[in-house]
């Protein structure tokens, strides 16, 4: 998919986080639609390094960073298509208990029956997964 002139892109990078047939997710204060953990980088930050304080920002654990590793990147234009979200998706090893942080106001564990529940390019990724058997149908 290319970025139409129109359209704005934003380039993010998420956590994929599996566990017991479930992935994690997280509903972001103010907001009604859960999402992959992660989010936009900051001046020149690296995937990693944005990935590690997002993720400490959102979840309040610590990835280690010599066990990241790239699943996949996916792109979907939002709804209405006037933006285009690119995610570069990563799993990696963590210290500390998973705890939602004040920017975040609900964390769940969704199964592939909850892909209507997260925004288009996350629907990419949970489909990704399934084909790869990594996430059960």
């Amino acid at each position: 998919m290319r970025t139409e002139p129109s359209q704005r892109l934003i380039d993010t990078v998420a956590w994929v986080l599996i566990e017991d047939g479930r992935i994690l997710c997280a509903r972001p204060r103010g907001k009604d639609v859960f999402y992959i953990p992660g989010g936009k980088r900051e001046g020149g930050e690296s995937d990693s390094q944005t990935l590690i304080r997002e993720i400490d920002e959102e979840l309040t654990v610590a990835l280690i960073a010599d066990t990241i590793a790239h699943v996949g990147t996916y792109e979907a234009e939002t709804p209405g298509g006037a933006e285009l979200v690119r995610m570069a998706c990563y799993t990696a090893d963590h210290t500390g208990t998973i705890t939602a942080s004040s920017e975040i106001a609900e964390i769940a564990w969704f199964t592939y029956a909850d892909r209507d529940r997260v925004p288009p390019v996350d629907r990419v990724l949970f489909d990704d997964l399934v084909a790869r058997g990594l996430l059960p149908g």
